[in-house]
């Protein structure tokens, strides 16, 4: 019976568990977030989801939130965003991809409408009526 060998010699220093984990320049490195597209629709039926995602991971890999979502086959397009969470991650350095910084051009976020505020009139208020109490005799100790 032949004896089985090893199709990559041992690494002299280092256990099987550390020769599976990634190397320390890729797991310190900082990642480049974007938000773009991620297709989710069926074939011929596209639907996408704007999500913040690193650079390079695939175009529906695992991303990091979803921040939106648009419908091209509606007509118009439906655009539905997350406009606080897009300006998080725009405020952390996340770059958008063209067509997405597009979409948002033409989506902004909604003018916050001030409440409007309402003055009252005065209103005279009446003063409570003082009612007088019964005089009450103190018993007399002789």
């Amino acid at each position: 019976m032949a004896l089985r060998t090893r199709s990559t010699p041992p690494q002299a220093g280092k256990s099987r568990k550390d020769r599976n984990r990634a190397p320390d320049f890729e797991r310190n490195r900082i990642a480049v977030v974007m938000i773009r597209l991620a297709r989710v629709g069926a074939r011929k039926q596209p639907y996408y989801r704007i999500v913040a995602i690193e650079k390079d991971r695939a175009r529906n890999g695992r991303s990091i939130e979803v921040v939106g979502t648009y419908n091209p086959r509606t007509s118009p397009a439906t655009v539905d965003l997350k406009h606080d969470r897009i300006a998080y991650w725009r405020s952390v350095g996340a770059q958008f991809s063209t067509i997405v910084e597009k979409l948002v051009t033409k989506n902004p976020a909604p003018a916050a409408v001030p409440e409007p505020t309402v003055v009252a009139a005065p209103v005279a208020v009446a003063a409570p009526a003082v009612v007088a109490e019964p005089a009450v005799a103190e018993p007399v100790e002789a």
